[in-house]
Protein backbone atom coordinates (compact mmCIF):
# COMPACT_ATOMS: atom_id res chain seq x y z
CA UNK A 1 0.00 0.00 0.00
CA UNK A 2 1.03 3.24 -0.66
CA UNK A 3 0.53 6.83 1.66
CA UNK A 4 -0.09 9.88 0.02
CA UNK A 5 0.91 13.27 1.61
CA UNK A 6 -0.93 16.27 0.56
CA UNK A 7 -0.85 19.74 2.36
CA UNK A 8 0.27 18.25 5.44
CA UNK A 9 -2.38 15.95 5.39
CA UNK A 10 -1.58 11.93 5.79
CA UNK A 11 -3.99 10.29 3.60
CA UNK A 12 -4.81 6.59 4.87
CA UNK A 13 -2.73 4.08 2.51
CA UNK A 14 -4.99 3.50 -0.51
CA UNK A 15 -5.35 -0.54 -1.06
CA UNK A 16 -4.23 -2.36 -3.71
CA UNK A 17 -6.94 -2.74 -6.46
CA UNK A 18 -5.53 -6.49 -7.87
CA UNK A 19 -2.96 -8.40 -6.87
CA UNK A 20 -1.92 -11.66 -9.31
CA UNK A 21 -0.68 -14.84 -7.92
CA UNK A 22 2.49 -15.96 -9.44
CA UNK A 23 0.33 -18.76 -11.10
CA UNK A 24 -2.29 -15.82 -12.66
CA UNK A 25 0.51 -13.24 -13.66
CA UNK A 26 2.43 -16.64 -15.89
CA UNK A 27 -1.16 -17.52 -17.37
CA UNK A 28 -2.11 -13.79 -18.68
CA UNK A 29 1.80 -13.16 -19.30
CA UNK A 30 1.88 -16.38 -21.63
CA UNK A 31 -1.83 -15.62 -22.98
CA UNK A 32 -0.89 -12.06 -23.88
CA UNK A 33 2.26 -13.47 -25.60
CA UNK A 34 0.47 -15.31 -27.54
CA UNK A 35 -2.12 -12.66 -28.65
CA UNK A 36 0.77 -10.29 -29.68
CA UNK A 37 -0.73 -7.24 -27.85
CA UNK A 38 -3.44 -5.83 -26.09
CA UNK A 39 -4.94 -6.20 -22.23
CA UNK A 40 -6.65 -8.47 -20.34
CA UNK A 41 -9.75 -6.79 -18.99
CA UNK A 42 -11.39 -7.69 -15.70
CA UNK A 43 -15.02 -6.85 -14.52
CA UNK A 44 -18.28 -7.77 -13.02
CA UNK A 45 -21.62 -8.02 -14.58
CA UNK A 46 -25.12 -8.42 -13.74
CA UNK A 47 -26.32 -12.14 -14.05
CA UNK A 48 -26.40 -16.30 -12.84
CA UNK A 49 -28.45 -16.80 -9.40
CA UNK A 50 -26.17 -15.50 -7.06
CA UNK A 51 -26.68 -11.68 -8.80
CA UNK A 52 -23.45 -11.30 -10.60
CA UNK A 53 -20.10 -12.60 -12.42
CA UNK A 54 -17.07 -12.33 -12.62
CA UNK A 55 -15.75 -11.02 -16.64
CA UNK A 56 -12.31 -11.23 -18.20
CA UNK A 57 -11.74 -10.32 -22.03
CA UNK A 58 -9.05 -9.43 -24.25
CA UNK A 59 -9.11 -5.20 -25.17
CA UNK A 60 -6.57 -3.78 -27.59
CA UNK A 61 -7.19 -0.62 -26.01
CA UNK A 62 -7.56 1.15 -22.22
CA UNK A 63 -11.40 2.92 -22.20
CA UNK A 64 -11.30 6.38 -20.74
CA UNK A 65 -11.72 5.74 -16.72
CA UNK A 66 -10.07 1.79 -16.98
CA UNK A 67 -8.07 1.56 -14.16
CA UNK A 68 -4.48 -0.02 -15.48
CA UNK A 69 -2.67 -1.97 -12.56
CA UNK A 70 0.47 -3.80 -12.97
CA UNK A 71 1.10 -6.43 -10.71
CA UNK A 72 4.66 -9.01 -11.06
CA UNK A 73 5.53 -6.92 -14.35
CA UNK A 74 2.13 -7.76 -15.80
CA UNK A 75 -0.62 -5.10 -16.80
CA UNK A 76 -4.34 -5.67 -16.68
CA UNK A 77 -7.09 -3.61 -16.93
CA UNK A 78 -10.15 -3.16 -14.52
CA UNK A 79 -13.21 -2.09 -15.75
CA UNK A 80 -14.28 1.04 -14.17
CA UNK A 81 -17.91 0.19 -13.64
CA UNK A 82 -16.08 -2.94 -11.33
CA UNK A 83 -13.27 -1.23 -9.07
CA UNK A 84 -15.74 -1.25 -6.20
CA UNK A 85 -16.79 -4.73 -6.17
CA UNK A 86 -13.12 -6.09 -6.69
CA UNK A 87 -11.43 -3.86 -4.65
CA UNK A 88 -8.40 -5.80 -3.11
CA UNK A 89 -9.04 -9.24 -5.19
CA UNK A 90 -6.55 -11.79 -5.50
CA UNK A 91 -6.87 -13.65 -8.75
CA UNK A 92 -5.55 -16.83 -8.98
CA UNK A 93 -5.22 -19.64 -11.62
CA UNK A 94 -5.80 -23.08 -10.94
CA UNK A 95 -5.39 -26.03 -12.98
CA UNK A 96 -7.13 -29.57 -11.90
CA UNK A 97 -7.23 -32.58 -13.69
CA UNK A 98 -10.23 -31.40 -16.12
CA UNK A 99 -9.73 -28.03 -16.09
CA UNK A 100 -7.85 -24.93 -15.77
CA UNK A 101 -9.54 -21.50 -14.21
CA UNK A 102 -8.90 -18.17 -12.85
CA UNK A 103 -10.35 -17.16 -9.52
CA UNK A 104 -10.75 -14.51 -7.44
CA UNK A 105 -10.34 -14.84 -4.12
CA UNK A 106 -12.75 -11.44 -2.82
CA UNK A 107 -13.11 -9.37 0.25
CA UNK A 108 -16.48 -8.18 -0.93
CA UNK A 109 -17.94 -11.15 -1.97
CA UNK A 110 -20.64 -12.33 0.72
CA UNK A 111 -21.83 -15.45 -1.22
CA UNK A 112 -21.62 -17.73 -3.80
CA UNK A 113 -24.29 -19.94 -5.61
CA UNK A 114 -23.98 -23.68 -5.35
CA UNK A 115 -22.62 -24.38 -9.06
CA UNK A 116 -19.89 -21.79 -8.75
CA UNK A 117 -20.42 -19.65 -11.44
CA UNK A 118 -21.95 -16.15 -9.95
CA UNK A 119 -21.76 -14.89 -6.76
CA UNK A 120 -22.81 -12.02 -4.75
CA UNK A 121 -20.53 -8.63 -3.86
CA UNK A 122 -21.30 -5.59 -1.99
CA UNK A 123 -19.49 -2.78 -3.30
CA UNK A 124 -16.23 -1.94 -1.17
CA UNK A 125 -16.41 0.71 1.72
CA UNK A 126 -14.55 3.60 2.64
Amino acid sequence: MTETTTRNKTRRPRPKLVTLTDAAAARVREILDERGEGYLRVGVKNGGCAGMEYVMDYVSEIEKFDELVEDKDVQIVVDAKAVLFILGSVVDYEVEVLSSRFTFKNPNQTDACGCGESVTIVPAAF
